[in-house]
């Protein structure tokens, strides 16, 4: 098994998601101890923004001449991909930032929709090459969005599903802590629910096939 390990949140050790991530990681690798392991952090050490010169490591252009600064960010793009593509596993811990998924983590997911990589244009549209990867979403929110009239202002969860849906990765499993922001003992709850659901969301990896 490979493990990717993706970080996003901006609060450093105050962050839940980051707890939520770490908890399913060392439950994974505890489980599997003959697992590789990726593990990367958008917020502290961030992916750049597409450009211009950045999509033409990947897509077509009519840019031609490029820096050894430019070279680099398509080496990079290459590795983001590459470590992709090589995972079984890739656990994201992602709060919600404005009822959306972090910048740093949207930076990463442009990196990685490459034509001929992840997916594929086709007569009848794109489709998803990317492989048979399983995600576990470790999804933090300060206010209530699974139900009611909030719910439709769920970009984040919804987003990323979505997301890695295009690009053919469809198992996705998420382990949530929301109404953070409502107050300590909601908070204390959510948290700990989260916590006890570590085991069977790693546990259900099995269940699908994944290992």
């Amino acid at each position: 098994m490979q493990i990717l390990h993706i970080d996003t949140s901006i609060f450093g050790d105050a962050s839940v998601s980051r707890t939520l991530s770490a908890a399913i990681a060392a439950e994974l690798r505890d489980r599997y101890p003959d697992a590789g392991y990726v593990y990367r952090d958008l917020a502290a050490q961030p992916v750049a923004h597409m450009d211009a010169v950045i999509a033409a490591g990947f897509r077509p252009s009519g840019i031609e001449h490029f820096s050894a600064a430019d070279k680099a960010e398509h080496a990079l793009s290459e590795t983001l991909v590459t470590e992709l593509l090589t995972s079984d596993v890739i656990v994201l811990g992602v709060p919600m930032y404005n009822f959306s998924v972090p910048s740093q983590l949207k930076a990463w997911f442009d990196r990685l929709a490459q034509p001929g990589r992840t997916f594929q244009y086709t007569a009848a549209g794109p489709v998803g090459i990317a492989g048979d990867q399983q995600v576990i979403m470790a999804s933090t929110r300060g206010g209530g969005y699974t139900s009611g009239p909030a719910a439709a202002m769920d970009f984040h969860e919804t987003y990323t599903r979505a997301y890695f849906g295009f690009l053919g990765i469809k198992r996705f499993n998420i382990l949530r802590a929301e109404l953070l922001s409502k107050g300590p003992e909601l908070r204390s709850q959510s948290i700990r629910a989260a916590l006890d659901g570590v085991p069977d969301v790693v546990a259900a990896l099995t269940a699908q096939g994944a290992v």
